[in-house]
């Protein structure tokens, strides 16, 4: 008998395997003037314990970094307190459920909060990490960003986790 529950198991996971969307999605350096070079790409994937973030990045700022899903398709700068800023058109994190609350992937608040990504001092961030409250559902129409530094989870002392400029983008289509 547990043969065959471990038989059932394995079917239901390989078909779970084999049907599993994977979406892959190009990012670009971004300035005040608009969308630059590839700087590398993500491939997103949902797993048990959420979605999947593959990246393979180069040509970065080493350090920490913050790393949203932003709510509007776009990576084309846009104007704020009177001077365009790259990536601005992207729009704020993705926050559905309009929750307001900046607290991390793990938190309760918006869903655009990704884990923080770490690149080396040649430029490079290549891994994977785990957003555990996003789907693929929540992706299509929206804007991957990396910001130039890295992010408290918190909108204290600085509103949306102290991340600061947007450096690198990716549309999702």
């Amino acid at each position: 008998m547990k043969m065959r529950s471990y038989l059932g198991f394995l079917t239901l996971l390989a078909s779970q395997l084999l049907r599993a969307e994977v979406l892959i999605v190009d990012l670009h350096n971004i300035d005040d003037r608009g969308v630059g070079t590839v700087v590398g790409y993500l491939t997103f994937s949902e797993r048990l314990g959420g979605l999947l973030i593959q990246h393979e990045l180069g040509g970065l700022p080493p350090g920490a970094h913050g790393f949203h899903l932003h709510e509007n398709p776009s990576c084309d700068p846009g104007e704020k307190y009177g001077a365009a800023q790259p990536g601005w058109s992207a729009g704020h994190h993705y926050d559905p459920a309009k929750s307001g609350r900046h607290e991390g992937p793990q938190g309760t608040g918006h869903l655009g909060d990704l884990p923080i990504l770490n690149v080396d001092e040649a430029g490079r961030a290549i891994g994977a990490l785990t957003a555990p409250r996003l789907r693929m559902s929540d992706l299509k129409g929206r804007a991957v960003i990396i910001h130039a530094g890295s992010d408290t989870y918190s909108d204290q002392p600085e509103k949306g986790g102290g991340g600061g400029a947007r450096i690198a983008c990716g549309v999702i289509q």
